[in-house]
């Protein structure tokens, strides 16, 4: 499961704002904004897992475009490594 949050509407909206990018999306439509959350009107969560438990000879990388952690060995990042994962825990006050 995903860390998510709830947005506040309002009768007879049409759009809303991402409070993130500050962007307006029609209601009902879907976006990833430049959070990695994945957002409607109603909600956003976060579109990718954090990894918890990995090798010592490992290291953990965000790579905010794919919105995804890539876990590799320190001294060859060609080589991935075996991990777990948990949720992302991330809050934002909107």
């Amino acid at each position: 499961n995903a860390s998510c949050f709830t947005k506040p509407l309002s009768e007879g909206m049409t759009h809303c704002l991402d409070d993130v990018d500050n962007t307006w999306h029609a209601m009902g439509s879907s976006w990833r904004n430049s959070k990695c959350l994945d957002c409607t009107c109603q909600s956003c969560c976060s579109a990718y897992s954090t990894p918890i438990r990995f090798p010592d000879d490992c290291v953990s990388v965000f790579d905010s475009v794919a919105c995804e952690y890539r876990v590799h060995k320190k001294d060859n990042p060609s080589v991935q490594c075996p991990l777990n994962y948990i949720n992302a825990s991330i809050q934002y006050n909107v």
